[in-house]
């Protein structure tokens, strides 16, 4: 499951060296050449609303139909074929990704996010059964009050290779429509850009109409 972040250039890696978000093959398109939603469906984030990088600015792939490849750790397996979602990533080894589902009605929305909330907070213990060679620790960095709700997580993993990778995430919703958004780099806790995350997950929900 553990799959390392290479060729930051030529490769939109999606959130965290970690585990598997990495490896959509692109190239690094700036952000003003993405293709823009049409009109009435959800807006992406923009690469500047993303947590600072210290040395780089970030980019961004387009906006795209369907579901990223490779899945994203902890979230993937949920994700219908309906989904839209978009890479970001920085000249360093920090990514980042939003995917977006539009649900037929707002109870299958509320389920749909439950149900992300719930792979996430099992994630950690997961990703150790299927690789011993994993050690991984989450982290519940609670709810943010924007539109209908939207709850942020950490996760840190450690190989017996010795890699160390975080990853954040959040889950969040505005009727009908959820919205996931992942950042990563190799790091630990102490690296985790807990407050521009919240800050960027806010402005992705309140993008969404």
């Amino acid at each position: 499951m553990h799959v390392r972040t290479r060729g930051i250039r030529t490769t939109v890696a999606a959130v965290a060296a970690l585990a598997a978000v990495a490896g959509v093959a692109a190239a690094a398109v700036p952000a003003a050449a993405a293709t823009a939603p049409s009109s009435g469906t959800p807006r992406f984030l923009e690469p500047a609303e993303l947590p600072p990088h210290p040395t780089s600015p970030w980019y961004a792939g387009p906006v795209t139909a369907g579901q990223p490849d490779p899945l994203p750790v902890c979230v993937g397996e949920a994700l219908p074929s309906t989904a839209t979602h978009r890479s970001y990533w920085t000249e360093y080894d920090t990514n980042a990704q939003q995917i977006t589902v539009v649900e037929r009605d707002v109870q299958r929305a509320k389920d749909f996010a439950a149900l992300l909330r719930k792979d996430i907070a099992g994630c950690a213990e997961k990703l150790m059964e299927q690789d011993p060679d994993i050690t991984a620790t989450q982290k519940n960095y609670g709810r943010l009050n924007v539109e209908e709700g939207a709850h942020v997580y950490g996760l840190h993993t450690a190989s017996a290779w010795g890699s160390s990778d975080i990853g954040l995430f959040s889950v969040g919703r505005d009727g009908r429509t959820v919205t996931v958004v992942l950042w990563g780099q190799m790091g630990n806790f102490q690296h985790a850009q807990v407050s521009d995350f919240k800050a960027t997950t806010v402005t992705a929900v309140n993008k969404l109409y």
